[in-house]
């Protein structure tokens, strides 16, 4: 027996390397395109509106802010509450007002013993540890403006709010 060896010629192997340098070139350059589209205003979203483009559309020209209308505001008395925890007594400090219209003002000022007293009913039901969440403040604006809104009755005020809200 021989120990000869016979040589298989070795196919010529193929750049894996190749294909991903064509498709990073195609994406920058697709990217180069895609920005210069966008800022030269070839396409409606974003940049300048291209030179032969004289009607330019509504949206890139800043709207004027609506009038406000018939807004008033009524000043609530500060609030200051006592929270119990296990641990210790801390208190609540709240200063709001309330934003209705010209129109219902008067109606609204004379309703605020009301008003006071469910703001009071509600924030003595709550806890100290109520106001751990982030959101507390954001919950007990909401639940207060629902249950001043059922008293002062559907429409009259539009929202409350918080001028002064401390916790200690």
């Amino acid at each position: 027996m021989t120990d000869a060896v016979a040589e298989v010629p070795e196919e010529p192997v193929k750049s894996k390397k190749k294909p991903l340098i064509i498709g990073l070139v195609l994406a920058l350059v697709g990217a180069g395109g895609g920005y210069f589209a966008v800022s030269s205003g070839l396409l409606p979203f974003g940049g300048e509106p291209a030179h032969g483009d004289t009607a330019a559309p509504a949206e890139h020209h800043a709207e004027a802010p609506e009038p406000l209308g018939d807004v008033g505001f009524v000043p609530l008395e500060t609030v200051v509450i006592s929270l119990t925890s296990a641990a210790h007594v801390r208190h609540l400090k709240l200063t709001a007002q309330l934003e209705v219209e010209n129109a219902y003002k008067a109606d609204v000022e004379t309703l605020l013993p009301r008003v006071l007293d469910v703001m009071n009913s509600y924030l003595r039901a709550l806890d100290a540890s109520d106001f751990a969440d982030p959101a507390a403040l954001t919950r007990v604006r909401s639940q207060l403006l629902r249950r001043i809104q059922i008293v002062t009755g559907a429409g009259r005020v539009r929202d409350l709010l918080i001028m002064d809200f401390l916790l200690n």
